[in-house]
């Protein structure tokens, strides 16, 4: 087995608790799905958020999931002029068989527009 780490993101619509549970939550587990892991192969998970998000902190969406015996933590993303609002990014280490080549990063609906080089 490799460490790898594999990236995405997702834009929420609203600064709300219960919308970012649910906007993380899908992002985390479309993460674990579409590289074929389960919460046993994730080693940590970091996670960040623009600075316009202020409800709730992402990682307690990977708690709501059941994932409680993985080191998170969560930071601000920088203020930058002109960037994309209201995003929720999270890079999670990995234990995998997969090549690098063969990490599936995954950028939810708006957030595909931050890395379209790489996102599925």
């Amino acid at each position: 087995m490799a460490v790898r780490a594999v990236r995405g993101a997702v834009q929420l619509e609203r600064d709300e608790a219960g919308h970012m549970g649910e906007q993380v939550s899908a992002l985390l587990t479309a993460v674990l799905e579409r590289n074929g892991l389960t919460q046993d192969d994730l080693i940590s998970i970091w996670f960040t958020a623009t600075p316009d998000l202020r409800s709730d902190f992402p990682a307690a969406a990977a708690r709501g999931l059941g994932i409680v015996d993985v080191p998170l933590i969560c930071a601000q993303e920088l203020d930058i002029e002109g960037a994309l609002p209201r995003v929720v990014r999270l890079l999670a280490h990995i234990d995998t068989d997969r090549a690098r080549s063969e990490v599936t990063h995954v950028y939810l609906g708006a957030a595909a527009a931050l890395r379209k080089d790489i996102a599925q």
